[in-house]
């Protein structure tokens, strides 16, 4: 023992763990040289792109002007009239000719192994996405963008931790460029790659508007924000008499309650989950309309959220972790019984319903966590590692055993006293999964046992490239 607090880490096997970062050469490359795709027509994005892009100079300024506000009126009183349209005469058109600059030299072009975006007009850039690397491309609609019959695309790349974007394509063109992608990475030629097209997608679920609202009324976060935005700002006016040191604390508690209420809702509507040969398609959103890929082969840990007030109506809310990727949802909310059947489709031969889970020692392990320890529990079948947590808000977490990197046991000084230890199980997503409070013994048994089960699981995983 050699600290407060002894660990001991057991490795999967040199060279077999999942890779979350590329190497020298594998991810998105940049460079300044001025560098045109040989073999490659080059493309520009809409006309409807300089109209966006003119507003970046403006929003320059006006953040400035907000960081100094008193100079900018200092500044605003000192100019007549004259002056001042005169200034706006000669920025509106300035904001107009970036814009234009901007979008004239942006290109991009599509190569037999990559997807190349030129873009600056004093200093050029040059991004070399590889099509191999590729692991999910999104489109993206803003309200405004469907008005304009407009779509964003999303590069979603392996190593990276921004996705590259291009803002904005025609609606049909980003769709066709979309399915281009997704076939390349497939490892279709690429004349028969431009021919696929879309696939053919297979509807697994549909969230309700009524059950998606209802579900946000029903969550702790929402009501908690709404408590929190009644009683604190009275609180704080009646200790300091002040009306506007209130609606300091009220305006962000507001700003919480929005965003877990109907700023949710407002992402989350309409959300369907549907199968294609190229991963699972999420649909979503009222205002901004957003259509993500998620490729199952990417998926290292799959999470089940069981708030409190949704377990009598049997509701379950289904997260992912997936490996280089933000896209971190899959159900917003759903029965437990559709939830399982998607989770079944990202996680081939799980079976929720016969995971046994067994509760840590009772004895040892109250007088370390008192009451909340009976929320803990552990299961491990022939293709999961998984664990469970929590009372009031019940998590369930699953990690394939192909997807972990490292298995580690620690024990604080409480812990040892009492000879329990927890076991954690790190996946490729960069997150850690752990099963608590479990005797000493049972976990040492477990760490072994489970270096074991993640070696042999990725002997016989399934690829992760899409449609093979």
């Amino acid at each position: 023992m050699t600290g407060p607090e002894e660990e001991t880490r057991t490795g999967t096997g040199p060279g077999e763990e999942p890779r979350t970062a590329t190497g020298p050469g594998e991810g998105p490359r940049t460079g300044t040289a001025d560098e045109r795709p040989a073999g490659a027509e080059e493309r520009r994005l809409h006309p409807v792109t300089p109209f966006r892009r003119a507003w970046a100079p403006v929003a320059l300024v006006a953040g400035v002007a907000m960081q100094n506000p008193e100079r900018v009126q200092e500044w605003g009183a000192g100019l007549s009239s004259g002056k001042g349209a005169l200034i706006v005469a000669a920025a509106v058109p300035a904001a107009a000719l970036y814009g234009f600059l901007s979008w004239w030299f942006t290109h991009f072009a599509v190569t037999d192994t990559e997807l190349r975006i030129r873009t600056g007009l004093l200093f050029r850039r040059t991004a070399h996405i590889r099509l191999d690397r590729l692991q999910a491309v999104d489109v993206t609609q803003p309200l405004l963008g469907r008005i304009a019959g407009v779509a964003k695309l999303k590069l979603d790349v392996v190593g990276a931790e921004d996705k590259d974007e291009l803002a904005f394509l025609g609606e049909r063109e980003a769709r066709k460029l979309r399915a281009e992608l997704l076939a390349r990475a497939a490892g279709f030629a690429p004349a028969e790659a431009a021919q696929v097209g879309e696939a053919p997608v297979r509807e697994l679920l549909r969230v309700q508007p009524g059950q998606l609202a209802l579900s946000l009324v029903l969550s702790l976060s929402v009501v908690g924000s709404v408590v929190a935005g009644l009683v604190a700002p009275f609180v704080v006016w009646r200790f300091t008499s002040s009306v506007w040191t209130a609606l300091v604390v009220l305006l962000p508690i507001l700003g919480g309650a929005w965003a877990a209420s109907a700023g949710r809702f407002l992402a989350e509507y309409d959300w369907t989950v549907a199968e294609s040969p190229d991963g699972l398609r999420l649909d979503h959103g009222l205002l901004d309309r957003a259509h993500e890929t998620t490729p199952p082969g990417r998926v290292q840990m799959v999470r089940l959220v069981e708030p409190l007030l949704w377990r009598r109506r049997g509701w379950v809310r289904v997260e992912l972790a997936v490996a280089g990727s933000k896209n971190g949802l899959l159900v917003p909310v759903a029965p437990r019984e559709a939830a399982e059947a998607v989770v079944a489709r990202v996680l081939p031969g799980v079976d929720l319903g016969a995971l046994a889970f067994t509760a840590p020692p009772g004895r040892r392990a109250r007088w370390v966590v008192p009451v909340w320890w009976k929320g803990y529990g552990l299961a491990v079948s022939p293709e999961v590692f998984a664990v469970r947590h929590g009372r009031l808000c019940r998590r369930t977490e699953l990690v394939p055993h192909a997807k972990v990197q490292s298995v580690r046991l620690t024990r604080g000084p409480w812990e040892r006293a009492r000879d329990v230890a927890d076991v954690h199980v790190d996946h490729g997503a960069n997150g850690t999964v752990t099963a608590r409070l479990r005797g000493s013994a049972e976990a040492a048994e477990v760490l072994a046992a489970q270096a074991a089960r993640s070696r042999t699981g990725r002997l016989t995983a399934g690829p992760e490239r899409w449609m093979t």
